[in-house]
């Protein structure tokens, strides 16, 4: 199930501008915080007004008939494959059963009306346990709505799937970044993300700290680290942005970058696959805390679907950008 997060994006992070529009009730914890991207805290002997303060959303305990709620709108429309409702820190108080609706709204906050569709059906759930459900539906969503019976707290919400870009909007000569995040673009699998996420690579706007950025550990052996990533559809690629924001001691010496037009199989499989693909981006000497940005010397692939990123030999990038045309 741990796959959800290696092969699709999350859609209901902030940064993609999605937000928790509703809730029934969050006297003991805001609902804000079920999509905080950071993993949650637990911190002994912190209390507010409400009582203990706990880093998720919390209801208080229902008296009356019926069931808490709450509503996130995604970031992006999106095909949602799963979810993740993560309970951690939450033990005496989370609520034992959940459920999933999805629809398609332009409004902030859908009414009961707006065609919801029930893509879960009752799912027990533990405390202090990430519980990760698998769905199949087929069309794009913008909004979630969680329900939890009767009562009780839920630390984060994750809504893993891809984002559904209208390319019909996209002229044939427009230069767009292929492997943006906000256009569809998404990372595979990285030999090694000990310090940061491949996907953040693909995240909007520059990295906010060191933290927002891939960061490989210090390699002491032999070779070098890599990240495979698709874009958002096939593209031909005319300019390469490589951005070490925020890394000025363990930037990588040197990167290059492969590419191809399709890929099959699991992440592990797609980054076997991957080192055979031809070069696009030729060996080139990156610099601390800069903005790369590279035209000349780039192979004429045709569209390319999928990119390898090779940092030699190990280090940190905040962004990449592919800058191009899509493929017709």
């Amino acid at each position: 199930m741990t796959q959800l997060r290696q092969l699709y994006v999350n859609l209901a992070q902030p940064r993609l501008g999605a937000a928790v529009v509703y809730a029934t009730d969050d006297f003991f914890a805001d609902k804000a915080r079920l999509i905080d991207p950071a993993d949650p805290v637990f911190i002994p002997g912190k209390y507010d007004d409400h009582g203990k303060w706990m880093d998720g959303w919390e209801s208080r305990r229902k008296r009356t008939p019926g069931h808490d709620f709450c509503v996130v709108r995604l970031g992006l429309p999106g095909l949602i494959e799963g979810f993740e409702i993560d309970t951690r820190h939450f033990t005496g108080n989370y609520p034992p059963f959940a459920e999933v609706e999805v629809c398609r709204s332009d409004d902030d906050v859908p009414a009961d009306d707006a065609g919801w569709t029930l893509v879960t059906g009752r799912l027990p759930l533990q405390g202090d346990h990430r519980t990760y459900f698998p769905i199949q539906h087929r069309e794009p969503a913008t909004h979630v709505r969680l329900h939890i019976f009767p009562d009780g707290g839920v630390a984060r919400l994750r809504v893993w799937g891809t984002v559904a870009k209208d390319w019909s909007k996209v002229g044939p000569d427009e230069r767009i970044d292929l492997l943006a995040m906000e256009n569809g673009g998404r990372g595979i699998i990285a030999n090694d993300e000990h310090y940061g996420a491949v996907e953040n690579l693909t995240a909007p706007g520059r990295g906010v700290n060191m933290g927002d950025g891939w960061e490989t550990r210090r390699r002491r052996e032999p070779g070098h680290d890599w990240a495979v990533l698709a874009l958002g559809a096939p593209g031909l690629v005319d300019e390469v942005v490589v951005d070490t924001a925020h890394f000025k001691g363990n930037y990588p010496d040197r990167c290059f970058l492969q590419g191809a037009p399709e890929a099959r199989g699991s992440p592990e499989e797609i980054g076997a696959q991957s080192e055979d693909w031809p070069v696009l981006l030729p060996e080139v000497k990156l610099e601390a805390d800069t903005v790369h940005v590279f035209r000349e010397g780039l192979a004429d692939l045709g569209a390319v679907r999928f990119v390898r990123l090779n940092i030699v030999p190990d280090g940190g990038v905040s962004r990449l950008r592919l800058i191009g045309r899509v493929a017709r």
